[in-house]
């Protein structure tokens, strides 16, 4: 897959298809760094890697109905980690369309916002639960 614009991408918070609700996803990994500079005529610091970390910051069009966005992540904040799944489209995982899946725990859900005459919309934070991996795979 080229550069593309994302319009069809795959969101799925515990088996329950929440796609058609999302407006923005952004998946973030990263590596902490840890210092390991010793003494040295050379008077910068060094840098080793260290562990991993993700999270995912999503916003949907809230819906009250069952199975969807409201009732599908209230009761998740702060309880059982669940897996996510996102890909860039909603169509079979491919090399050119991955798979990013994790265990997570949902750390923070905004279950309405927005001002007048906007569509009211929900925010969650997830990350990783019990050092869980974020995989990425390609079948």
């Amino acid at each position: 897959m080229a550069t593309h614009t994302l319009t069809n991408a795959s969101v799925v918070w515990n088996s329950v298809d929440l796609s058609d609700h999302c407006h923005a996803v952004t998946i973030n990994y990263e590596s902490e760094t840890v210092d390991d500079t010793a003494f040295s005529t050379n008077s910068t610091r060094s840098f080793a890697a260290g562990l991993l970390n993700w999270s995912m910051d999503l916003t949907f069009f809230a819906d009250e109905a069952a199975s969807k966005v409201n009732q599908t992540l209230f009761g998740d904040v702060g309880g059982t980690a669940r897996t996510i799944s996102i890909k860039p489209v909603a169509t079979a995982t491919a090399t050119n369309n991955p798979a990013y899946t994790g265990t997570a725990l949902l750390t923070a859900f905004q279950p309405l916002g927005g001002t007048v005459g906007e569509m009211n919309t929900s925010s969650a934070r997830c990350v990783a639960s019990s050092a869980s991996a974020l995989t990425r795979s390609t079948s």
